[in-house]
């Protein structure tokens, strides 16, 4: 891990051991909630097929076996944080999902005690959260005001 806009020393600070100017891997554990109603014809909210098709094409096909800070051009100007990476997974199953709207949370495990949630929200200065796909403004791949919630369980 390595921010591109940090001096070494701060990305040592920021970063600790994860900290790697020529990478740091993970094997993350990817988990995509949907909601809405159930289809009486079908008795699902979505087929559980075409949920992984979506995920394959949006997660495996894209950040797979890669380094993300140098062959995925998101993350060109971008800190491969977990909660970056949540980002990215939310907006790219947006573009191909036929009921984005049915997206409801994405969460990654880092490793089994970190882990990282994203339901799409934005959050502003006020503490107020806001819909992620309410604001019009919004570009897909500027979350300078996402929330994103994290959970670690300490070891000390």
């Amino acid at each position: 891990m390595n921010g591109p806009f940090l001096s070494e020393e701060a990305n040592r600070q920021v970063y600790g051991k994860c900290n790697n100017p020529n990478g740091h891997g993970h094997n993350y554990n990817v988990e995509v909630t949907v909601r809405g109603p159930v289809d009486p014809k079908t008795g699902m909210v979505m087929n559980i097929t075409d949920l992984k098709q979506y995920m394959d094409q949006t997660i495996m096909k894209k950040l797979d076996h890669l380094n993300l800070d140098k062959d995925v051009p998101y993350f060109k100007n971008l800190p491969s944080t977990t909660e970056n990476v949540a980002f990215f997974i939310w907006d790219a199953l947006k573009l191909v999902m036929a009921k984005p709207e049915l997206l409801y949370e994405v969460k990654i495990h880092e490793t089994d005690k970190n882990s990282v949630v994203y339901r799409g929200q934005k959050f502003d200065a006020s503490n107020h959260y806001h819909d992620h796909n309410s604001d019009h403004h919004h570009q897909s791949n500027d979350h300078q005001n996402a929330a994103a919630g994290m959970s670690s369980d300490s070891d000390s």
